[in-house]
């Protein structure tokens, strides 16, 4: 072999002479996307190891095809407290399926909603996903409809041109909230997940809901109170965990036995498990002194009762994300679909003792 050979870089026409195939055989042996005899695919990966060819460029296939096959997914601020979160991750498990099963990579970006850099600027790709309750407005959506890329979200960020599935998030708080209104409970509370910039858990008046930024916990809030009495107490935690979930939970029930809820809508399971730390710390059984409901239907192993809960599969909910993703690829108009949820009841509700 000549030295200059010897140099230039392996090509999948060098694969196919050395195996005595075709150059089209050989793609298809390397993509998988055809029927291609055992022997002849043996043929080809034996030539390619002979060669040390390590498979096709995948920039040139993306070029040939006008395509990056790369779809970014946008997580809202740290990834930290997406990958804390199980139905977060849930999501993100079943959109992982859809792409993978197309043949997509996942490009995770995290969104602070500032005037730090766009983190999208040098990255070539073909839609992008917001696939977890995020700000109304979002400062990348601009920047991404001005290079026609399509938009998938899960409620937010808010825009025509984003086709979202779309969660009844009013509806289901409302239901969780007819159940203890109707199984007797006239003082009830509403636990909520941040409505706007990150602070300490704190109480809130019905009128701060106006200014919201998060589109899903002002809505949940609102269905509370299109049941609950409108002087129902609100708090607002800092964090959508179980943290902040206690600390919510001790601002309402660290009080007067005559002034303290006997029910609390949570607007996550997190929140809620905060809030039975809570009462379970101050003496307070649940359900009967307090009862609690949750939201999402997540599997919490470590807490040692049933959440009454409004249930929200995670992974089919990341599977209609990526399903709709898929269809705009196929150049398909898709629009906005319906999620459907429902009020699961466990233990952790009962009639007011």
């Amino acid at each position: 072999m000549s030295p200059s050979r010897q140099t230039r870089k392996v090509t999948l026409r060098d694969v196919a002479e050395r195996a005595g195939v075709s150059i089209s055989t050989a793609s298809l042996v390397f993509s998988g996307k055809g029927p291609v005899a055992a022997a002849t695919a043996e043929r080809v990966h034996a030539a390619a190891a002979e060669l040390a060819y390590a498979g096709p460029d995948p920039l040139a296939s993306s070029l040939r095809q006008g395509r990056a096959g790369t779809v970014a997914v946008i997580v809202e601020d740290r990834l930290l407290h997406a990958f804390r979160d199980p139905f977060a991750l849930a999501v993100l498990d079943g959109l992982a399926q859809e792409l993978d099963a197309m043949g997509t990579s996942m490009l995770l970006l995290a969104d602070h909603g500032d005037s730090a850099p766009n983190p999208l600027a040098a990255h070539a790709i073909d839609a992008a996903i917001f696939p977890l309750c995020g700000r109304t407005d979002s400062p990348l959506v601009d920047h991404l409809l001005a290079r026609r890329i399509p938009l998938i979200g899960a409620g937010a960020p808010v825009h025509d041109q984003v086709v979202h599935v779309v969660v009844d998030e009013r509806g289901a708080s409302a239901a969780a909230t007819r159940h203890l209104v109707d199984l007797g409970h006239t003082r009830v509370a509403h636990v909520l997940m941040p409505i706007g910039p990150r602070r300490s858990t704190h109480r809130i008046e019905a009128a701060e809901l106006e200014r919201a930024a998060y589109p899903d916990a002002r809505d949940r809030a609102l269905g509370f109170l299109d049941v609950a009495d409108p002087a129902s107490p609100l708090v607002e935690a800092a964090q959508p965990d179980v943290a902040e979930g206690e600390n919510a939970g001790r601002l309402l029930l660290d009080v007067a036995p005559t002034a303290r809820p006997t029910g609390i809508v949570a607007q996550s399971d997190l929140l809620a498990a905060g809030v039975i730390r809570a009462a379970e710390s101050l003496g307070l059984r649940v359900p009967q002194d307090v009862s609690v409901t949750g939201f999402d239907g997540v599997d919490l192993s470590w807490l040692d009762r049933q959440l009454t809960t409004i249930d929200q599969p995670g992974e089919s909910k990341g599977r209609l994300l990526g399903d709709l993703t898929r269809r705009a690829l196929a150049g398909e108009s898709p629009r906005s679909e319906t999620f459907e949820v429902s009020l699961r009841i466990g233990d952790t509700t009962s009639g007011p003792g």
